[in-house]
């Protein structure tokens, strides 16, 4: 399985970026798909999770200012971040997950992608 992600970069406190996530290696419409971050001396944690039939669901921490979207067409899965803070500066991963105990799972194909890492400044 292969994870690519990419759309990362600088930007001001309540700009926007959207970040993108190509899969290879699975039958992409079949998995429930989910971005994650890790911030320096944090735990990598869970942002936003999208069901294979569309259905979404989000961190409390990202609610109303980002939206996770995908295009099965393009085995692709996005990230639409508006309203940014810096405490959303972070390296961002994709990965397949699977729902549990309120949060969601990323499942363990044995490596994550390379991340794209996104910074903003106050």
């Amino acid at each position: 399985v292969q994870l690519v992600e990419s759309g990362g970069g600088l930007v001001q406190s309540g700009g926007s970026l959207r970040l993108s996530c190509t899969v290879s290696g699975i039958t992409f419409g079949n998995y429930n798909m989910a971005w994650y971050r890790l911030a320096p001396g944090k735990e990598r944690e869970f942002v936003a999770a999208i069901t294979s039939g569309g259905s979404t669901n989000y961190a409390d921490s990202v609610k109303g200012r980002f939206t996770i979207s995908r295009d099965n067409a393009k085995n692709t899965v996005y990230l639409q971040m508006n309203s940014l803070k810096p405490e959303d500066t972070a390296v961002y991963y994709c990965n397949a997950a699977t729902p549990g105990h309120g949060s969601w799972f990323a499942i363990d194909f044995g490596s994550w992608g390379q991340g794209t890492q996104v910074t903003v400044s106050s």
